[in-house]
């Protein structure tokens, strides 16, 4: 079994991943979903936490060894963030989304130095907006941001366009399609459903309208 497919197992063993075609879930973002993925979960499955830590890791080291510093996206990046920057030992910062309103007005925390070399780690990529917008307070500091690596990406189209203009190449441990097979194995997803889950990752802005 693959990584990506060994992942999604997992995060589907522990319900960090919910598929529900009859009651969709609806994101922050306004978007009418059948799936939704709560990453934050793998922190209390310290089985599932060492995997994802090791992953991490393994992918910063295969894909960005020239890494001088780990940057975890707050909140959700900062612990996958802290284990991966740990097992490398690297230094970690962490970016808010935005400054903070009182002490010393920081939104990026922890000790960065002009044109050193960051990974960023996320925990969930759907558009890649909020993720990239930590990519553009990066590099207004004077870092030279050489990737990002996330546990989980739906893979959709704006995201993969976004990343690829702002030159960022981003790996992540598993993925939706990953997802979808792992789904469709256990009978989660039955192979009907599966061009209707497909139509929402391609459109999810006009899904269920």
């Amino acid at each position: 079994m693959s990584t990506q497919k060994h992942f999604a197992e997992k995060l589907l063993q522990i319900k960090a991943l919910q598929v529900n075609l009859q009651q969709p879930y609806t994101w922050a973002s306004g978007w009418r979903s059948p799936v939704y993925c709560d990453n934050r979960k793998v922190l209390s499955y310290p089985y599932v936490r060492d995997f994802v830590k090791s992953e991490l890791a393994n992918m910063v080291l295969e894909h960005f060894p020239d890494a001088d510093v780990i940057a975890g996206v707050a909140t959700a990046g900062i612990a996958h963030g802290v284990m991966a920057a740990d097992l490398l030992k690297l230094p970690f910062i962490y970016v808010r989304s935005k400054p903070k309103e009182h002490g010393m007005g920081n939104q990026i925390e922890g000790v960065l130095q002009l044109g050193q070399k960051v990974v960023v780690i996320e925990d969930l990529i759907s558009t890649g907006k909020s993720s990239l917008q930590v990519v553009d307070v990066l590099r207004e500091q004077g870092a030279e941001v050489i990737g990002m690596c996330g546990l989980f990406t739906y893979g959709f189209p704006v995201a993969d366009e976004a990343f690829a203009n702002a030159g960022v190449p981003l790996h992540t441990i598993s993925n939706y399609n990953a997802l979808m097979e792992v789904a469709e194995e256990q009978k989660l997803v039955e192979p009907g459903q599966k061009e209707t889950l497909n139509n929402w990752r391609m459109d999810p802005d006009n899904w269920g309208k």
